[in-house]
């Protein structure tokens, strides 16, 4: 595989979400898709939420052209795989622009995210084999698992970006991180041709970054929805490699776990948004965004160094367990010290 077309893939999908993001920004204007400060938002004026209107477009571009160039590729299936992904993408796009545009309700947002998934599932984008961290030994699913086990996680992780994007540039950071760790790990087990997908979603993330970065000019909005439905896809195409992308986004995903559950305590709907994410706790306590954003920026980094390095998958199993147990207590201690009246928004 040519370095040019590495450099190409990732030049096509950051220049193109750079040139179309102030687009975004402009129709987001004319069109009053817009946040205002208010409820759990401490922004200030009114700040377009379509940033995704160009991350779909700008990957599919990116991951079709070394199609177009017949780059050689080893897995027969792997083109019907790139079908699902971005068939499943443009679902959560559509669904994220209308949700931008229209406030859809959480069960029609849950339905268009299940319909992608499934789109994805159709053309051979699920799990079916799992390694045991204990014996080393590969377990294969029937069907009737599959279909279940893969549904949940294309949407948890699509659900997961989505709830972490409350502070400028940090879904999109983090994602970028976890894609780029995504491509080594294919780059090591020799998956080149697959990983320009990867590839393609770093410079997607980071041709946003410098619009949506602290003191943002533009949100993610429903953009969250095309970054996590990728992640979830990319790491069944890197070969189940949903482990590592769990090891990764660890600390997005305990947060989200306890908020679902915290929401259910207090009788509150999992769907309604509030402040009692860590981010916004750390914000509220005082921490300047850029400083929350980095350190979740730190924490991604150093989780996915540990799966790239880690040899043993039963090392990588003890640390989920124990930064799971840390953050969960960090979130208890910061529940406890605040007020139980969390404030909410729409």
């Amino acid at each position: 595989m040519s370095p040019w077309l590495y450099i190409l893939v990732l030049g096509i999908g950051f220049g193109g979400v750079a040139l179309l993001t102030p687009l975004a920004m402009r129709l987001g204007k004319r069109w009053g898709i817009v946040d205002r400060p208010g409820g759990r938002r401490t922004h200030k004026g009114e700040i377009p939420r379509i940033g995704g209107l160009g991350i779909f477009p700008a990957f599919a571009l990116a991951a079709l052209l070394p199609v177009a160039l017949g780059a050689p590729r080893n897995d027969p299936l792997e083109l019907t795989r790139l079908a699902g992904v971005l068939a499943g993408m443009a679902v959560v796009w559509i669904v994220g622009l209308l949700d931008d545009r229209y406030k859809l309700p959480p069960l029609a947002q849950l339905a268009g995210l299940a319909l992608a998934a499934l789109a994805a599932i159709a053309c051979k984008v699920f799990i079916e084999v799992f390694n045991d961290p204990l014996s080393d030994q590969q377990i294969w699913i029937d069907w009737y698992l599959m279909l279940p086990i893969s549904l949940v996680w294309l949407i948890g992780m699509t659900g997961t970006v989505n709830m972490v994007d409350g502070l400028d540039g940090l879904a999109t950071g983090v994602t970028a991180i976890a894609a780029a760790v995504l491509f080594v790990h294919m780059l090591r087990l020799g998956q080149y041709s697959v990983s320009l997908l990867p590839l393609a979603l770093v410079g997607c993330c980071l041709g946003f970054l410098p619009h949506n970065f602290y003191p943002a000019r533009i949100f993610l909005g429903g953009g969250a929805y095309v970054l996590g439905f990728a992640l979830g896809a990319l790491a069944i195409v890197a070969g189940a490699k949903v482990a590592s992308v769990l090891l990764v986004l660890w600390l997005p995903i305990v947060d989200v776990v306890w908020q679902v559950y915290s929401r259910w305590r207090r009788g509150q709907p999992i769907s309604l948004g509030d402040r009692g994410h860590l981010h916004l706790r750390l914000q509220d306590l005082g921490w300047p965004v850029g400083r929350i954003v980095l350190l979740y920026y730190g924490i991604t980094a150093l989780l996915g160094a540990v799966a790239l390095l880690s040899p043993l998958r039963i090392l990588k199993l003890a640390i989920l367990v124990g930064a799971g147990v840390i953050i969960l207590v960090l979130l208890a201690v910061l529940a406890r010290a605040g007020s139980d009246d969390i404030a909410t928004g729409t």
